[in-house]
């Protein structure tokens, strides 16, 4: 299994930080959106684009690229600042979010947007999807590998455990389900909402291949996706334990930036403390 040094890790998440600025921005600008589950999304993102997958922004439609779906399609802006910042559009175009005619809608779709495999947003959907995606793949002798996250609160949905049982029943090992675990959805606290625990345990009972890891540390999350990718006859999943709102201050495990945009005021509080984290990677490089 591959090893990653210390600077290639520091480049990702000096990566990471300034994907996190792109979100913030966005939301500012647009006056709506989702900061908190964007940002929590952000680090497996950027191990997914920048190091892990298989694609190519000049070839979005190449037939033997590795797909990635955002079963928690509010989360779009972390994904439009990935693909922006990994050249599938110009970075100018995340100006426009959510604005009447434009490309970035509040949800992603596959007909307008370069890279973006699936339309999502209505939540519990993605995993099905995925599930044909890497079913069509081995049928006609593919070797690209599907990537599906979803939202913790998400998998509240019983749709997502249909699929759960179906990519277990084809032996989907060419799929790899990544779980935002932040504890928060739109109404609070998960475990009070309707209660989760153990992730681990129902993942594991309908005979999928189970990891779990700090998913802002981005060295581990290239670890476990290359040890999904090598795992044979069994789908995996990888239970990403995040923060809420990561990497601004006043965001973090607050269910109320959910689906709240900053103000100005805390937009200049949020582009402060994150120039402060980017200072800090470049200085350590």
């Amino acid at each position: 299994m591959k090893d990653y040094d210390d600077k290639e890790i520091l480049k990702l998440e000096l990566k990471a930080v300034q994907i996190r600025k792109h979100i913030i921005e966005m939301l500012y600008r647009a006056k709506s959106g989702h900061p908190g589950g964007s940002l929590s999304a952000v680090d497996a993102l950027v191990a997914l684009y920048f190091v892990h997958m298989k694609h190519n922004p000049k070839k979005p439609d190449d037939p033997d690229r590795d797909r990635f779906i955002l079963s928690k399609g509010h989360a779009a802006p972390a994904l439009y600042a990935v693909l922006a910042e990994s050249r599938y559009f110009n970075l100018n175009e995340l100006e426009s979010l959510r604005e009447e005619g434009c490309m970035l809608q509040g949800h992603p779709a596959c007909t307008e947007v370069p890279g973006v495999e699936a339309s999502t947003g209505s939540l519990g959907h993605g995993l099905s999807f995925a599930n044909g995606v890497a079913l069509a793949g081995k049928l006609d002798k593919k070797n690209y590998q599907v990537y599906v996250m979803l939202g913790d609160g998400e998998t509240d949905e019983g749709q997502v455990w249909e699929a759960v049982a179906v990519a277990n029943h084809y032996k989907l090992d060419n799929i790899t389900a990544l779980i935002d675990r932040n504890y928060l959805q739109i109404d609070g606290n998960t475990e009070e909402v309707l209660k989760l625990e153990s992730v681990r345990d129902r993942w594991s009972s309908f005979g999928w291949n189970v990891i779990e890891i700090d998913g802002h540390d981005i060295k581990k999350i290239l670890k476990a996706l290359d040890e999904a990718k090598a795992h044979k006859r069994q789908p995996t999943v990888i239970i990403l334990y995040t923060t809420k709102g990561k990497g601004v201050s006043f965001m973090e495990n607050n269910v109320d930036f959910h689906g709240v945009p900053p103000n100005e005021m805390e937009r200049n509080i949020a582009i402060k403390e994150l120039n402060l984290a980017e200072k800090k990677l470049e200085t350590a490089q």
